[in-house]
């Protein structure tokens, strides 16, 4: 099924007005919602999801991630001097929420995100007592968004007050979800961002390479017809993801709580937009260079393989990156962003977990897009005419400092501080070569008891 450009214009319009346009399609794709576990009745953290179906691909244990995605930012419409009011009547709504739909990908995930303008804004005096502080960092956890080296000039780093995730392998359960928490009239909407996930791990053909072919988007012929993303490879390994609450600000002891536990279970979201060169990708790179480029030069998988390896034991070092750099020009992207995102020792959590040497740090909730890069705004420059590859890009990190790291790391810069001698946007730099960054924000997460207008009642 493909759209003329026409329909896609007119899909983009309806979805100003609050149908999904375009999204609708993943529906009729997939053939309605995927098996998934039993519904579950505990609250988690605003950031997880409980009851995500686990799979294997190529005999790798896989996270299978909702079908639908939405992220909401806005502005508050509300003064200060009403902001204990507006709390009260947010989280009625969410606890509506939260009885209506089971916090998983059968049921419905909210996430409130709020940004640094809202801290500064509304609640100043006490976000500057009680915002937790990240010790190895010597810095707040929540920091103002920055332009990295290989980001174009033009990125854009925003200053929405508020993100709200919206995550469900129903669109209808998400669109009720948004208009319940419109129709509060507590937030002007500045964008809308949608988008889907879901790779053919049963055996049928992936949900982005159908929805790109749908959209005409150039390259998506191109596209494996089983890759859960569109640039091929599987991204949600088990053992590539934060476990459990790892990311949250008290596990792994980055965070200083300021005699405070107001904000314990909480943690850090990071926001952007990416565009994905598709035709660069495949065309340009065979399938050896896109496993160097993706993961790490010289290693060893098998042809037309999606899923790679990513435990404990395939995690690089930052000398082990330094060397196959200095032996290849080259640094595949996992591999160096492992240095950063990776836990170098065992550790303990606050609740006896044990966390193992190489276990991921960051939670992703990322989602392949057709917005152009959104799919509306407040600003006409950020709906283009038609569709585009891309990633709503959503992680969760213990402290803003900790994305900080990783995100350096993908441009050569390690750990302690020693650069790569890369160009910004070369070719043996990971995927820096095909993506291109819209937008940026840092959000803090509280936990789901402050999760609505944090500190209005402080």
């Amino acid at each position: 099924m493909k759209l003329t450009r026409r329909q896609f214009v007119v899909g983009t319009a309806a979805g100003a007005a609050g149908a999904a346009g375009i999204y609708e399609l993943v529906d009729s794709l997939t053939g309605g919602s995927p098996t998934r576990p039993a519904d579950v009745t505990r609250l988690p953290e605003q950031h997880l999801l409980d009851g995500v179906r686990v799979v294997h691909s190529d005999g790798i244990e896989v996270l299978v991630p909702p079908l639908h995605h939405e992220i909401l930012t806005a502005k508050l419409a509300v003064d200060r001097a009403d902001l204990h009011d507006a709390q009260v009547e947010l989280e009625r709504v969410l606890a509506g929420l939260d009885r209506d739909y089971v916090p998983s990908p059968a049921g419905l995930g909210v996430t409130f995100a709020w940004g640094l303008p809202y801290f500064d804004t509304f609640v100043p005096a006490a976000a500057k007592r009680m915002l937790p502080y990240d010790r190895r960092a010597g810095k707040p956890v929540l920091l103002p968004a920055e332009r990295f080296q290989s980001d174009p000039f033009d990125t854009r780093l925003e200053a929405n007050h508020v993100a709200i995730l919206l995550r469900s392998d129903s669109l209808a359960q998400i669109t009720d979800a948004a208009k319940r928490i419109r129709d509060t009239k507590l937030f002007r909407v500045t964008s809308i961002r949608r988008g889907f996930a879901g790779g053919g791990f049963d055996g049928g053909r992936s949900l982005p390479k159908r929805m790109a072919e749908a959209a005409q988007i150039p390259g998506a012929d191109l596209i494996p017809d089983t890759s859960e993303l569109f640039l091929g490879f599987t991204s949600t390994q088990k053992a590539g993801m934060g476990p459990g609450q790892i990311a949250n600000f008290e596990t792994l002891g980055y965070v200083d709580f300021r005699g405070s536990d107001y904000f314990r279970h909480g943690t850090h979201m990071h926001l952007s937009h990416i565009h994905e060169d598709l035709e660069a990708w495949y065309l340009n790179f065979d399938f050896d260079e896109r496993v160097s480029t993706a993961f790490r030069p010289n290693l060893d998988v098998r042809q037309g393989a999606q899923t790679v390896r990513q435990g404990p034991e395939d995690v690089s070092t930052a000398a082990e990156v330094r060397k196959v750099f200095q032996k290849t020009g080259r640094m595949g992207h996992s591999a160096a962003i492992q240095t950063a995102s990776r836990l170098s020792s065992d550790q303990i959590g606050p609740d006896g977990t044990v966390y193992p040497k190489g276990a991921a740090i960051p939670v992703r909730g990322d989602f392949n897009t057709l917005d152009n890069p959104f799919a509306w705004s407040e600003r006409a420059d950020e709906v283009g005419e038609l569709p585009a590859a891309g990633v709503h890009f959503v992680i969760f990190n213990p402290t803003g400092d900790d994305f900080n790291r990783g995100r350096k790391a993908m441009d050569g810069v390690l750990p302690e501080g020693k650069k790569l001698g890369f160009e910004p946007r070369a070719r043996g730099q990971g995927f820096n070569s095909v993506l291109s960054t819209t937008h940026r924000q840092n959000f803090l997460v509280p936990p789901r008891r402050h999760r609505a207008f944090p500190l209005a009642e402080v």
